[in-house]
């Protein structure tokens, strides 16, 4: 990946709000995501390309977390689109773990041990390209995030 999609956001003056913060720097992680993930399904994918995007949504979904005081319930809605993309990396990811526990010597001498991992892994690799292309990556689902996310902030309320 070219940019990292956690690069740290460029917070503001101590006098401006979390919610003005939020609705700044919040879009740039977005769309910065949006680009790097982009950017890895266009070139050959790798167990450890794949690993990295999943790390790199989990921040991203961390980051967003800590918002939610700011943002109306629609936030929710885009946290558990997010979560499902990190499902299907976690579940490639999962297979390239079995494939280290197990070891090379004996996916060697078990050949229809690696041929299942190899048709699972490409399985749960695939299922995350066409999840993130036809849902997470239509036309517009971009706009849907930043939009939300530069427009929606509001201070917390009192408690």
């Amino acid at each position: 990946m070219a940019r990292k999609s956690g690069t740290k956001p460029k917070w503001g003056p101590k006098d401006e709000d979390a919610a003005a913060n939020a609705g700044r720097e919040l879009p740039i992680l977005v769309s910065r995501y949006f680009a790097d993930t982009r950017q890895v399904l266009a070139k050959r994918r790798t167990a450890d390309t794949l690993h990295k995007l999943r790390i790199a949504g989990k921040k991203l979904r961390y980051t967003l977390e800590l918002f939610r005081p700011l943002y109306p319930a629609g936030l929710e809605e885009r946290l558990d689109e997010l979560k499902k993309l990190q499902d299907w990396l976690g579940s490639a990811h999962d297979v390239a773990a079995a494939r280290e526990i197990i070891g090379k010597r004996a996916l060697q001498d078990h050949a229809e041990i690696a041929e299942y991992l190899d048709k699972r892994e490409a399985a749960q690799a695939a299922g995350f390209t066409r999840y993130w292309k036809k849902t997470f990556d239509a036309k517009g689902q971009e706009a849907w995030w930043t939009d939300f996310l530069a427009q929606e902030a509001r201070p917390p309320r009192a408690v």
